[in-house]
């Protein structure tokens, strides 16, 4: 066998393994079994003096790692907000990689660089950002949080005559940042990164949905940073951006937007409303491999003043000058070399239009809202309103609800998180995955009930 009748061999495997785990993921318990988990522990080994064949290498990968794995590509996986990756987007995945594209400079990937430019653009109007606003397409919300951030603190420093990227933070003077008081982990670690310290911020009080109250935000005084949530990571909820953006930027401060998920509202006709307000921020980060449905990793920033953004992430190098008209994708982003992950983007939408991208929004918030009518028709207490894909059940007292979730999980016909909100123990139902239907949703629920009404 030649190497080129070798390499087809090996690649049609590994296409065949993943199609049949995609498939399977249908019908399969959401997590692993015990003896799938123990079976992992055959990876654990010395690094071999002698190589394996390419073709025993992904075969062990499939028959060892394959049934060891979550199924969060299960149409019952509810435990993250965390898509199922849609076909076109895996499809499009998989010959990316074998394209294997640095998206670096678009004189050098001038077909990804031009399709990430497309997708950027169409996230902007879909969502009515600033036409004119830059994006960078990162790992996820996290990044993006960060990245937006670099932006935020760039501008804000200019506007005071202080050059931070030259002259960093030693001596700089103090910028104040205002946070929710549920505000999202990664975002406290973006401000951590970036030095503005984790405990530093001054948290904002939250109502009993989680929204961060405008009418307590302290008065600002200097250079300021106001970081507001556009989807509760518990309760979906979103901030009064509207009315804090009336408050703070005539102060001159900066308005960040956190929509891991919650963004993609914004795509949907009768969920727009819970956006209203958003435009006037000045950044935005959200996740493609939550509503979206890519593959991961895939997140993007959003940021209204290209110029801070540009000025935030590109490096200079005489290696990298070009004189390119377009867009060069590595000005934009904290990496420099990466994966083309907005190509998944692109294909995403462009398969499924506005409104394919906005009925699948609505289909996961109507799928929540029927977890929450027969959990509370049951007797159940649902605890937030829900207003987007996130739903909040109590079984009873802490103790319960971590008994009853953990024989859920056990059980695999579905799988639901444990949270603690508000100092209150709940399972955290996160509807979000392309292919869940409501045979779907019902099949869940009578596992569900029939666990919880058996151990309450």
């Amino acid at each position: 066998m030649n190497d080129k009748t070798r390499s087809r061999r090996l690649l049609e495997d590994a296409a065949r393994f993943g199609i049949r785990y995609r498939e399977a993921s249908v019908d399969r318990a959401v997590a692993p079994s015990k003896k799938a988990l123990a079976d992992v522990q055959q990876f654990v080994e010395p690094m071999p003096d002698v190589g394996t064949s390419d073709g025993d290498v992904i075969a062990l990968l499939d028959e060892i790692g394959s049934p060891a794995t979550m199924t969060m590509t299960s149409p019952r996986y509810f435990g993250f907000v965390i898509g199922g990756s849609l076909p076109v987007t895996v499809a499009s995945n998989w010959l990316t990689t074998a394209w294997d594209q640095n998206v670096v400079m678009h004189e050098i990937t001038p077909a990804v660089a031009t399709l990430e430019r497309v997708a950027m653009n169409w996230m902007i109007e879909l969502f009515g950002l600033p036409s004119d606003s830059a994006a960078a397409f990162v790992t996820g919300a996290t990044v993006a949080n960060f990245t937006s951030l670099a932006a935020a603190r760039n501008r804000i420093y200019a506007d005071i005559g202080w050059d931070v990227e030259a002259d960093g933070l030693l001596d700089a003077p103090p910028v104040t940042v205002l946070i929710g008081a549920e505000a999202h982990p990664t975002l406290i670690k973006s401000l951590g990164l970036l030095g503005f310290g984790r405990k530093r911020a001054i948290e904002v009080p939250v109502d009993r949905q989680g929204r961060m109250d405008a009418s307590k935000l302290p008065a600002l005084d200097g250079p300021a940073i106001v970081c507001t949530q556009a989807g509760n990571l518990n309760t979906g909820a979103f901030d009064p951006v509207a009315d804090i953006c009336d408050a703070v930027k005539p102060k001159g401060a900066w308005v960040h937007v956190d929509g891991a998920f919650g963004l993609w509202a914004a795509a949907s006709p009768d969920r727009q409303h819970l956006c209203a307000g958003m435009q006037s921020a000045d950044s935005w980060a959200t996740d493609a491999h939550k509503w979206l449905n890519v593959p991961y990793d895939s997140g993007i920033a959003f940021v209204r003043d290209g110029a801070a953004l540009k000025s935030a992430m590109s490096i200079t190098a005489d290696y990298l000058m070009t004189h390119s008209e377009f867009r060069n994708p590595s000005d934009y982003t904290p990496e420099l070399s990466r994966r083309a992950r907005g190509v998944d983007v692109w294909a995403a939408l462009k398969s499924l239009g506005r409104q394919g991208v906005a009925a699948m929004i609505d289909r996961s918030c109507s799928n929540a809202r029927r977890f929450a009518a027969r959990l509370h028709e049951a007797g159940f207490e649902v605890l937030n309103d829900v207003v987007l894909n996130q739903v909040l059940v109590s079984f009873g007292d802490d103790a319960t609800n971590r008994r009853i979730i953990d024989e859920i999980q056990k059980d695999g016909t579905c799988w639901c998180g444990v949270t603690v909100w508000q100092g209150r123990t709940a399972m955290r139902i996160s509807v979000c995955n392309w292919s869940t239907t409501v045979a779907d949703v019902d099949k869940s629920l009578d596992a569900i009930l029939a666990i919880a009404q058996r151990s309450a």
